[in-house]
């Protein structure tokens, strides 16, 4: 009886302007600390802020670079490639986790220490309530994101120093535009991570005492990845949030992609509001009578699920009405593109280091040819058995250089490109630098399709007088000779 009357005049307290009001920034600053307090989340906040930074100094000292993860391996080259390591790491691992962590268990900790009677009592207002806990969750996972951040990039710096950075087609970022893309790619992270966040909310809301609170966010993050390594449709695959970990990429091309990139945060954030008005609406509803409770059953469950459902299915259906591809997003023209275009810019950073005359990108005249299985499969969708043979012309000389690359696409667009020779050009040596030696640029690069634009055909549209494929089919042997004769690793 005495709990229901607590309840009851909460609820009067919050309708009566003045009647005890206590005000939310009081209860946000005393939920903060409540939350600092907890040796998990101080153990975080100092792995945050440390853990990263040594990380990315080691590695940077290491001989074997992570070449399978985006800009590992430039990690040599410039400190502003470690950050984005991290957070291509962070993205897949350590956010939800800090989510599961802090936000998660930040309703399902009053339940199993049976305090909500007393939190009411206090604050007279479960409104104030959850907005204080939210905010004080967000406040926390955002400073964790911000160690990450200044740890990362303050370890890289140190290791390598400011220099230029090679982007996802090659061209070269100053120092100063890597660092504003750095911090832009981070901000869009953290729109996801948010979006994690919200679910955590909403989990702790509903599953109440239950360590499965915990594990709402984590879970959440595992099916979102799981889902992007399928071939999904592209309007199916940006309506989930966690496309948001991958879509930052597109930063660092030339021309700036930030199509997907929008639409990805834009999704985030929806979900988020979403979940978080989900999470609220469902703890107004709670039964405060009892010190603690397990969850509100199958009926909050359902309140709590299918708002997410709603979201996910108009944003599919936005994004299908307004995207221009169709399918994966993977045709053999984007795929053709990428590589003609990573291939011409690495040739160009490869003249440089090796001391040779300059070329332009207008007198190479690249393009790519391009297939899947030998020519016995469709020449669309992600895999790895893309084959690509790329053209090129020097000045001055009569048969075109070529080069074969083994190639591997995955379902969100990222290829990855392995020389398969002559290995006079793209094969793995050691090239003489400033900065030291360095691996062979073009052995192994990465490149990115922009899964919503349409490509165009690379042998007319970015080089009209470029030789065909077809050109290159007919004279591999006159083409290999010329590409021997302009590359050597002993030069």
């Amino acid at each position: 009886m005495t709990t229901t009357t607590t309840t009851t005049n909460a609820s009067a307290a919050d309708r009566v302007p003045g009647a005890g009001r206590v005000p939310v920034g009081r209860v946000y600053r005393f939920e903060l600390v409540k939350l600092v307090s907890q040796w998990r989340i101080r153990l975080l906040m100092l792995a945050c802020w440390t853990v990263p930074g040594l990380f990315t100094a080691a590695v940077a000292q290491q001989g074997t670079l992570p070449s399978d993860t985006l800009f590992g391996r430039w990690m040599h080259a410039t400190g502003w490639a470690g950050p984005l390591v991290v957070l291509g790491f962070s993205g897949s691992w350590a956010l939800p986790l800090l989510t599961s962590v802090v936000a998660g268990d930040v309703f399902a900790a009053e339940d199993r220490l049976g305090t909500w009677r007393h939190l009411l009592v206090a604050i007279r207002s479960p409104r104030r309530i959850f907005a204080a806990k939210a905010l004080a969750s967000a406040t926390v996972i955002v400073l964790l994101v911000a160690g990450l951040v200044v740890a990362s990039t303050a370890g890289g710096l140190a290791a390598v120093g400011n220099r230029p950075l090679v982007g996802i087609d090659g061209h070269l970022l100053a120092p100063s535009d890597a660092a504003a893309n750095v911090l832009l790619a981070w901000g869009i992270a953290l729109a996801p991570t948010l979006a994690l966040a919200a679910i955590g909310l909403l989990g702790s809301v509903v599953l109440g005492r239950s360590p499965m609170g915990l594990l709402v966010p984590a879970l959440a993050a595992v099916a979102m990845q799981l889902a992007q390594l399928l071939p999904l449709p592209v309007a199916l695959r940006l309506a989930l949030p966690g496309y948001a970990f991958v879509a930052w990429d597109g930063l660092f091309a030339d021309p700036t992609r930030l199509d997907e990139p929008l639409i990805a945060v834009a999704v985030s954030l929806g979900w988020a509001v979403v979940a978080t008005v989900a999470a609220y609406r469902l703890f107004l509803r709670r039964d405060f009578t009892h010190g603690s409770e397990d969850g509100t059953g199958r009926r909050a469950l359902a309140t709590g699920v299918l708002p997410l459902a709603g979201l996910l299915a108009l944003t599919f259906g936005a994004v299908a009405v307004a995207a221009p591809s169709t399918g994966s997003g993977i045709t053999q023209a984007k795929v053709q593109r990428s590589v003609a275009t990573v291939f011409a810019h690495l040739y160009r950073l490869q003249t440089e280091q090796l001391h040779r005359p300059a070329v332009s990108e207008e007198q190479l005249s690249v393009t790519a040819a391009c297939d899947r299985g030998d020519g016995q499969v469709d020449p669309e969708g992600p895999g790895n058995d893309w084959r690509c043979v790329v053209t090129w012309h020097l000045p001055g000389t009569a048969a075109p250089g070529t080069a074969v690359y083994q190639v591997d696409v995955a379902p969100d667009g990222r290829l990855t490109a392995d020389g398969d020779g002559p290995k006079e050009v793209n094969g793995y040596f050691l090239v003489h630098t400033p900065d030291g030696d360095a691996p062979n640029p073009l052995w192994q690069f990465d490149g990115r399709l922009g899964l919503l634009s349409a490509a165009p055909d690379p042998t007319t549209a970015a080089h009209p007088t470029a030789a065909t494929p077809a050109t290159t089919a007919t004279h591999p042997k006159a083409a290999t000779v010329a590409a021997t004769a302009t590359h050597s690793p002993k030069d």
